[in-house]
């Protein structure tokens, strides 16, 4: 009998359509990216916060963004090393293990940074070691999945884009409030839990998968699999010789290379989601509610914390029926993970409604990009499909812009900020479309240039292709990080208006200047769309 989907009899049990395999990966994913976000939403914070009074380090501004550059751009380099690693030698499976694991290590030796300081840069260090093993190897996994290339897999793929975000969301919410309102390393060390549960539901699992992410030298018929994997490179190369110097080739690797460049723009600024505008959300802008605002927080808070849950947990009750019989333990694991998320939600919204005066957490700002995605990505996947649809160049020309745009309204809310100033109260409404703005102007760019990239790439040059990919995105995050570090002396001398700009005028630019190349680089695509 032969399979429709990959991997054991079980995975072709369906849920909503999809392997059941699939929705492992996805809460697998999902528990990472919450320990990640979780994370990150924090960083910043922490190191900034006063040692006394807020129980951070106190460090200055310019020295905290300049971790978090470092920090951030190297989860980028790893990837492609774990990549090779899980390739040559160990397989998908166990590098996800043993990068879950690793990362787990991470968030509890952050989470003992108030016993000796060396925790933390240790915790640092396997986080972005445990980056580099998991993430790139997860998500082969789930195109291995799929018999074909079609509309399916991409479905799957958009599917386990959700779990992402879904993890997301929930690290920066959940992580966020427990750091900044009940203590940093309680923050740091609830990462940490679920990731762990993540990995253990992963491992206990991943008998569903068959041969899927095994090591090649695991499989049985390794030499049969060897000597047919040789005979294909030997015919790729004899035919690869004569394309490598084909001016079509070297058209489609020059359009790569010109939007691997222009990414580097469009991520230099969003990211300082994490760092300078973490800081504005912390010391800029007024984030006590009375009256009608407080209580229009909390529902709306409420609202944005219980439907997102109500719909994960059905899923995960979806998955239990096809795959309790036989992976109790993973699923036993699993919704205990999920029992403890609910609590803490609870707990948490519990706290807030009975504050008669809450105040808005800074890292809460984070979360708006997740909730932006999941309301307005199936909008923008319909106007993709419609004749409409602009080309590649022209989305990116748009991302560019609205993330400019989304600057340019900081901009404006910051010109009340006098020079120099430490604090101020800015309306959380500047924040708020700042980041509506960006998400719209990330769903232009980053599903976009991923898609090109396995278009435009001759198949022996794609690993390569998304290696540099990777190394755009590295020197993106550490020149967001660096230039974000000047914060202090510009707002010092021009102002947080002027700081502001600068992430308005660059992309902008870049965008204009794409639009003047559509014509050009659409020549050089030779037919690709």
């Amino acid at each position: 009998m032969e399979f429709k989907f990959g991997g054991s009899e079980t995975n072709q049990k369906t849920v909503l359509g999809h392997p059941s395999g699939l929705f492992v990966l996805f809460f697998t994913e999902m528990w990472e990216r919450f320990s990640y976000y979780g994370m990150r939403a924090l960083l910043v914070l922490f190191l900034v916060s006063a040692i006394f009074d807020e129980g951070g380090w106190g460090w200055e501004r310019a020295d905290a963004l300049v971790l978090y550059a470092w920090y951030t751009g190297l989860v980028y380099v790893t990837p492609i090393f774990g990549g090779l690693i899980a390739d040559k030698i160990m397989g998908y499976r166990r590098a996800v293990v043993l990068g879950a694991l690793l990362m787990t290590l991470g968030h509890a030796s952050m989470a003992l940074e108030v016993i000796s300081d060396p925790f933390f840069y240790l915790g640092l260090g396997l986080l972005i070691v445990g980056n580099g093993l998991f993430k790139p190897n997860i998500s082969s996994m789930v195109g291995q999945l799929y018999k074909t290339q079609g509309k399916e897999k991409d479905a799957g793929y958009t599917i386990f884009y959700m779990g992402i975000n879904a993890g997301a969301f929930l690290g920066i919410l959940l992580c966020g409030y427990i750091g900044e309102k009940v203590g940093w390393h309680y923050g740091f060390g609830l990462a940490g839990i679920f990731m762990f549960f993540g990995m253990l539901q992963f491992y206990f699992a991943q008998k569903i998968f068959g041969r899927i992410g095994l090591s090649p030298k695991g499989t049985k018929d390794f030499d049969a699999i060897e000597d047919s994997v040789e005979e294909a490179q030997e015919a790729i190369e004899d035919t690869m010789d004569e394309a490598k110097r084909s001016k079509v080739t070297r058209d489609r690797l020059i359009v790569i290379g010109v939007l691997a460049f222009f990414t580097i723009f469009f991520w230099w600024a969003f990211e300082q989601a994490g760092g300078s505008m973490t800081i504005f959300a912390k010391d800029y802008t007024d984030r006590v509610l009375v009256d009608n605002g407080a209580l229009i927080f909390k529902i709306f808070n409420t609202l944005l914390t219980v439907v997102p849950m109500l719909i994960i947990t059905w899923v995960l009750g979806l998955l239990f029926k096809q795959t309790f019989a036989k992976y109790s333990l993973s699923n036993i694991l699993l919704g205990t993970s999920f029992v403890i998320i609910w609590g803490i939600v609870i707990w948490m919204l519990a706290r807030q409604f009975a504050d008669p005066t809450p105040e808005v957490p800074a890292s809460w700002f984070g979360i708006l990009n997740s909730f932006f995605i999941i309301a307005f990505a199936p909008l923008f996947s319909k106007l993709w499909e419609s004749k409409y649809n602009p080309t590649g160049p022209v989305k990116f020309a748009i991302g560019l812009i609205l993330l400019g745009l989304g600057f340019g309204i900081l901009a404006y809310g910051s010109l009340g900020i006098p020079l120099g100033a430490k604090t101020a109260s800015v309306s959380m409404i500047f924040l708020i479309l700042a980041y509506l703005f960006h998400t719209l102007g990330e769903l232009c760019v980053s599903p976009v240039g991923l898609s090109y990239v396995s278009k435009l790439a001759p198949i022996k040059l794609v690993g390569l292709m998304f290696g540099v990919w990777f190394v755009s995105n590295f020197i993106a995050n550490l020149a967001a990080g660096f230039t974000g570090s000047y914060i202090d002396p510009i707002v010092e001398e021009y102002g947080m208006t002027t700081f502001f700009l600068i992430f308005t005028l660059v992309p902008v630019t870049a965008g204009i200047v794409m639009l003047i190349l559509n014509r050009t680089l659409l020549r050089m695509m030779h037919g690709i769309r």
